[in-house]
Order: C-alpha cells, then sequence, then structure tokens
C-alpha cells in the first residue's frame, strides 16, 4: 500500500515537471520604459521593440481632420490596411497601422506577444502619435484581435488624447459563451504540446466575400498560415478580457458586426452589447462578413466610420445603426436579421 502510494506522488510529481517544462511561450514584458516615438517606416515602442508601420496621409497634411491608429486581427499584420487608408486618406483622415508584436514583421512572429505587451504598445503608439501631432484629433481602430486589444487598452490604461474607438468584429468572447471542454482541452494542449501547430483549414470558415482578397491572404508569406498552440491559447485569454472589459470603455465607441460573421459569433457579441452604453452607436450590417473592411461592401461600412468621426451625433449614412435601438435587440439574431432584410 506505502509502495502504491509513493508510485501515485512519483506520477503526479513527474506530470507536474512535464507540464511546468511545457508551459506557454510567450513574449517577454519590460516594464522599463522610455519616450516611445515613429518614424516613417517603423514604430519604437516604450522598450525600444522595433514595430513596421504604414502612414497614410492627405495630399495636404495641414486638412488632416483625424488620425486612426489601426490594429490588425489574428495572424495578419498592417498590410491588412492596405485599401483602407487611401479611403480615408482621401476624406482627410490619416491612418497609422503597425504590426503588432508576433505578427508580420514584428519580432517573434508565430510567438504569442502577450495581453501586457500588446495593451503597452498600443498605449505607446498614442503616446508618440500625440506627440508629433498635438492638435489632430486621434481615433483607434481594432479589427477582430485589434477590437479585443483596444478595448483592453482604454480599459485598463484609459490612455489621454483618445478622442474614440472603433471596433470592426471585436474578438470577445467569454467564459460565459465558450464550451468548457474546448476551454479544457486548449488549456491542456497548451501546457502539454504549446508548439503544435494548426492551420484551421478543415474549420471551413469563410471570413470575407471578397474571394480575390482571400487568395491574396492565402499566398501572402508575411500572414501566419500555422498558428501555434500556446498563440490560441493567448488569443482565448486575450478574448475573455475583452468580453469582460467592455463596459469599462470610456470613449465614444463604434462598434460595427456582420450578420454572416463566421468567426466570432453572435452569442457573445449579444451578451458583451448588453453591458455596454446604449449612447455608443452599434452597426449592424446584414451583408457583412467578418472581415467588414474588406468585404465586398467595405465602402459602406467604410464610409459610416467617417460619418462617425465627422459627425458623431447623426445617424450613420448606411442606416443600420438604426436597427439598434436598444441593446435587447441583439438577444433575438434571427428577429435581427428579418430587421436587416426589411431595412433594405
Amino acid at each position: 500500500m506505502e509502495m502504491k502510494s509513493w508510485r501515485i506522488w512519483i506520477s503526479f510529481a513527474v506530470g507536474f515537471l512535464c507540464l511546468t517544462a511545457c508551459s506557454p511561450v510567450v513574449q517577454d514584458f519590460t516594464s522599463e520604459r522610455t519616450a516611445p516615438r515613429y518614424e516613417t517606416e517603423h514604430f519604437l515602442t516604450g522598450d525600444a521593440a522595433k514595430l513596421p508601420l504604414k502612414q497614410w496621409w492627405t495630399d495636404n497634411p495641414e486638412d488632416t481632420e483625424a488620425i486612426i491608429i489601426a490594429l490588425h486581427g489574428f495572424n495578419d499584420y498592417s498590410n491588412a490596411f492596405t485599401t483602407v487608408g487611401p479611403y480615408f486618406a482621401s476624406r482627410n483622415i490619416a491612418l497609422i497601422a503597425y504590426d503588432q508584436r508576433g505578427f508580420g514583421q514584428a519580432p517573434r512572429p508565430g510567438i504569442w506577444a502577450g495581453k501586457q505587451n500588446l495593451i503597452q504598445d498600443l498605449e505607446d503608439i498614442i503616446f508618440a502619435v500625440h506627440d508629433r501631432h498635438p492638435d489632430i484629433p486621434i481615433y483607434v481602430l481594432g479589427e477582430s484581435m485589434g477590437g479585443a486589444v483596444v478595448i483592453n487598452t482604454i480599459a485598463q490604461k484609459h490612455p489621454d488624447f483618445v478622442q474614440g474607438a472603433i471596433l470592426s468584429a471585436p474578438a470577445i468572447w467569454g467564459d460565459e459563451t465558450m464550451n468548457g471542454f474546448y476551454r479544457m482541452t486548449l488549456w491542456l494542449a497548451a501546457h502539454t504540446m504549446p508548439g503544435n501547430e494548426f492551420t484551421g483549414e478543415r474549420l471551413g470558415i469563410l471570413p470575407s466575400d471578397n474571394i480575390p482578397v482571400l487568395m491574396a491572404l492565402g499566398k501572402d508569406p508575411l500572414v501566419i498560415k500555422k498558428t501555434r498552440v500556446d498563440a490560441i491559447y493567448g488569443i482565448v485569454h486575450l478574448m475573455d478580457d475583452a468580453f469582460r472589459n467592455i463596459d469599462k470603455v470610456d470613449v465614444p465607441l463604434l462598434m460595427l458586426y456582420g450578420a454572416k460573421d463566421q468567426v466570432i459569433p453572435k452569442a457573445p457579441v449579444q451578451k458583451a452589447l448588453r453591458r455596454i452604453n446604449t449612447e455608443n452607436r452599434i452597426a449592424y450590417y446584414p451583408d457583412g462578413y467578418h472581415m467588414l473592411l474588406r468585404d465586398l461592401k467595405a465602402d459602406i461600412v467604410l464610409n459610416d466610420i467617417v460619418s462617425w468621426i465627422k459627425y458623431r451625433k447623426d445617424a450613420l449614412p448606411s442606416g443600420y445603426d438604426k436597427l439598434v435601438k436598444t441593446r435587447t435587440q441583439y438577444l433575438a439574431p434571427e428577429a435581427l436579421t428579418k430587421e436587416a432584410q426589411d431595412a433594405q
């Protein structure tokens, strides 16, 4: 009996050591900071990380009415805004996008950056942009994972100088709406085989109706095609925090969501919308997919964003914000879809 007990304890100890040895890999966070700055093609963070950067400005910089700092989605990079940037620039709104850590040409692509790094980097670039352009209003735009970073940054850091936030199909998916078995399986995988990679090809998800854009993403070597398990584990926790923190966003908010989004389910979005300020603007696009800013009807969405920035109190040009008069409307997806169809 005594020998059996020892075997149990030895097995437990070996198992624990295996889990410890296979912990998820996360990029280090450095608390020591210096003044961040951004140049033409890169952004130097407060801990001296060099993040690639793209900018689109108006022909006459003096005509710039606002600056948008844009954050891309999971496994993507700043190239996500190559069609968005010129659109805004032609309407006197500059756009600045950078490769978030772990993505594109930023340090250690494929390795999860960690929530602290992602949040601090956004706060750093907000500070750097304001320092360079103190008289121009700053907005932040987050697509998918970028939306989760925006939510968490504003909720936790409350950065100065931000006049408003735009969330395009934000990655909000909390404990209440995610299958517990999947969570347990993911935890086990992240702590036993964190470096294993998955492509997600068998999921059959269509993120956009813009097939040429999807084909270009498939050929782009900087778009991550194989995702580490620990990176998936990291973004799930980031989404958890965004779900919990959305009611702490204390700047004007424009939230955009498509009825045909196959990436972020309606259920967590519906629950999150119950907890945001009803004075914020919410738009529901009946033909929109997850990649609203690059869909075939992206111009409708982009025009709404421009209008919201310039004429905050007016209804959106598309009219799709009228679909959401109260938060409770998001409790019935079928009713929403019907209402969206009627609006057309």
